[in-house]
């Protein structure tokens, strides 16, 4: 169905998106940018993915930004036409990205090898990070005479101390996963990619198994407070809250709790995704 992923859900909900073209480095060619926001469009819209996780084929994560992706013209900048097209074609490639962090579902990435350029800006886009101990993630960009310009600047300030994330930008060096768990970009290295998708699944499933109504309303939240003011960030909690709050699920929880056994929770209902 996709050139660029493969896809599949399991019964409790968790769904693995899956980078499959490994020959060519999962490199992000023209198909990648209209596929990924398309199925994230469509797990969400489900109402039954609970959790996404989203990983790769081959040796590396991915190398990025494939430039077919650019067409003949796409780059000229020789009057303010060519430079208004230009910044058009850059809010595009942005919306990619933000779909990631828009969904209401929690997305994971699971890391190994190389995570280069727009792959970083994937991930910074992403709820959680986890990584495989060879694992690096590089801001290629700035070694192309070029800023990042596809979400990485604006969201690894949250993700990153200031002075390491200019670092990268103004240097194009590659950081290391043992320094990205330091800093708290990523949440945890394993050895491998095995034991790195054992892991992440193992996180996904607990998510899963969580209320989707308050996992949902959760991420909502953290979204809401980082761009916005605590007093904002309060109010709109407390409209979430009681959006979301159910006296059906508590008690769920509680005789899950007294019977020792997972609760079971609904589904959040499905998305039309056209009027």
């Amino acid at each position: 169905m996709y050139k660029c992923f493969l896809v599949e859900t399991k019964p409790n909900g968790v769904s693995h998106v899956l980078m499959n073209r490994p020959d060519q480095l999962n490199s992000m060619i023209k198909e990648f940018w209209n596929e990924l926001p398309q199925l994230i469009s469509e797990l969400e819209a489900s109402g039954k993915t609970r959790v996404i996780v989203i990983s790769a084929e081959g040796k590396h994560f991915s190398a990025g930004m494939d430039l077919s992706v650019f067409q003949s013209g796409d780059l000229k900048t020789d009057s303010p036409q060519d430079r208004e097209k230009l910044k058009q074609l850059v809010l595009g490639l942005q919306s990619t990205f933000n779909a990631l962090e828009r969904c209401r579902t929690p997305i994971i990435a699971a890391v190994h090898g190389a995570c280069i350029g727009g792959a970083f800006d994937m991930v910074a886009a992403c709820d959680m990070r986890y990584a495989t101990a060879d694992a690096t993630f590089k801001i290629q960009e700035i070694n192309l005479a070029m800023m990042a310009d596809l979400g990485g600047l604006q969201r690894l300030p949250y993700l990153l101390p200031d002075a390491v994330l200019r670092e990268l930008a103004f240097t194009g060096k590659a950081l290391t996963a043992e320094r990205a768990q330091a800093l708290g970009l990523v949440n945890e290295v394993l050895p491998d990619q095995k034991a790195l998708l054992d892991s992440v699944m193992e996180v996904a499933d607990a998510i899963a198994s969580r209320s989707p109504l308050a996992v949902s309303a959760s991420k909502e939240a953290i979204t809401y407070a980082r761009d916005h003011s605590i007093q904002d960030a309060l109010l709109h909690c407390a409209n979430l809250q009681a959006s979301i709050f159910s006296t059906a699920d508590l008690m769920e929880c509680m005789k899950a709790q007294k019977e020792k056994r997972e609760p079971a929770f609904s589904n959040l209902h499905g998305l039309k995704q056209s009027l």
